[in-house]
């Protein structure tokens, strides 16, 4: 069978995909990704002043660098603290309990298992997140960790120890398609079997080339399947909560990270109607996003709404559902998973991770950008999110709104 890369974030999804691929008799090799960014935990540490250090329940951890040397070699350990709980009770998936986690997982599996240091890449997806939401617009950094990491740095670190596939724990998808021009079988990717838990729209910036080497395990099934698997073979995360907020942030202070972490001055200004009348201030465009309607500090008769974001003003602007509505958006830094479109197709259009795919028609207006109009107005169309493209349940590509 095949040597696999499994990218295991402690969770139960990534947990359970490492059991099936394992249960398939292929070669798993555990991996978890570490960002190095320190968030406030309530946490002791016990550390061992020679000799190996240990976790928790005293197993040895294992730092793999993603150069050269096999998964097979022995590595130099690293430490991870004893967690009694995060202070923001955040359930994350890049944290050290996550972690130790995944640890047990492999060794209750048998599969070997490395912490590979990823702060540097990381480093790349915060001055992104940073750069956008200082720029008006609001960011989606989970995309660009696919992109870069899981399905980017992670082909290097496979290819590195002789590895054919990268598996994940996404719910979505990839099959065999139609044959090439040459004859050869093309994939796709495609919608997990779970509709309430799909994440395909996270894998849109995927390049093309990767997905013949990419599996998702858990993608054929539904969250209740896996949670029983998990059950079912023992595993401790069974029962544990899904990731649902950013790694890096602790959770609801992303306003405050990007503050701390921006290297531009202020961008406190009005927040002001669609007519220009001033009706408040705020103290940053980072705690905005279009489409959002709690936390303006406004009472009006009538629902308000974020319409627009304006950076060099550093404006709020608020208006009506029906002035949010939005029956067009351009994209740029298309990506394709099909040959390029060169010419309009009809398509179901997501714009946000939780929002429903839409009648639309897309139309190509260069290499790398294109249009989208809707069949009807569309709320919450918001800069720096991305918008992605369907054919039923296959993904056709996507890009970044402007």
């Amino acid at each position: 069978m095949s040597r696999i890369v499994l990218a295991m974030s402690g969770g139960v999804d990534s947990s359970v995909a490492a059991h099936l691929l394992r249960a398939a008799g292929h070669d798993v090799v555990g991996v978890f990704m570490r960002h190095g960014e320190t968030v406030e935990t309530a946490c002791g540490s016990r550390e061992s002043e020679k000799g190996s250090r240990e976790s928790g329940d005293g197993s040895r951890e294992r730092e793999a660098d993603a150069g050269a040397e096999t998964a097979r070699s022995s590595a130099s350990s690293f430490r991870l603290p004893v967690i009694s709980a995060r202070a923001d009770h955040k359930q994350g998936c890049c944290s050290a309990s996550d972690a130790a986690d995944a640890r047990r997982v492999a060794d209750r599996l048998e599969i070997p298992f490395y912490a590979i240091d990823m702060s540097a890449e990381f480093g790349r997806i915060i001055d992104y997140f940073v750069s956008e939401y200082q720029s008006a617009r609001t960011p989606n950094p989970c995309v660009m960790c696919n992109n870069w990491l899981k399905f980017g740095k992670l082909f290097e670190y496979a290819d590195s120890i002789g590895a054919e596939f990268v598996a994940t724990g996404h719910y979505a998808r990839i099959e065999s398609g139609d044959r090439a021009m040459d004859g050869t079988p093309t994939m796709t990717l495609r919608r997990g079997l779970d509709a309430s838990k799909d994440q395909s729209y996270v894998l849109f910036g995927v390049d093309r080339q990767c997905l013949p080497r990419m599996m998702l395990p858990v993608g054929g099934y539904r969250k209740a399947e896996i949670r029983d698997l998990a059950r079912q073979i023992g595993l401790r995360v069974a029962e544990k909560k899904d990731s649902q907020e950013i790694c890096f942030v602790n959770s609801g202070e992303h306003a405050e990270f990007v503050r701390r972490r921006g290297a531009r001055p202020s961008s406190a200004g009005e927040i002001v109607l669609t007519d220009g009348t001033v009706v408040g201030h705020h103290e940053g465009l980072e705690s905005f996003t279009i489409g959002q309607r709690k936390g303006l500090g406004i009472a009006f008769g009538e629902p308000r709404y974020v319409v627009r974001l304006e950076s060099d003003s550093r404006r709020v602007v608020i208006g009506t559902r029906d002035e949010l509505r939005r029956m067009s958006l351009t994209a740029h830094l298309a990506n394709w998973l099909v040959e390029p479109p060169t010419a309009p197709r009809r398509c179901l259009a997501q714009i946000r991770y939780n929002s429903r795919a839409v009648p639309a028609t897309l139309e190509p207006t260069s290499a790398h950008s294109f249009q989208v109009q809707f069949d009807e107005p569309q709320n919450g169309v918001a800069p720096g999110q991305a918008v992605v493209c369907y054919s039923d349940d296959r993904v056709l590509g996507g890009g970044w709104i402007e």
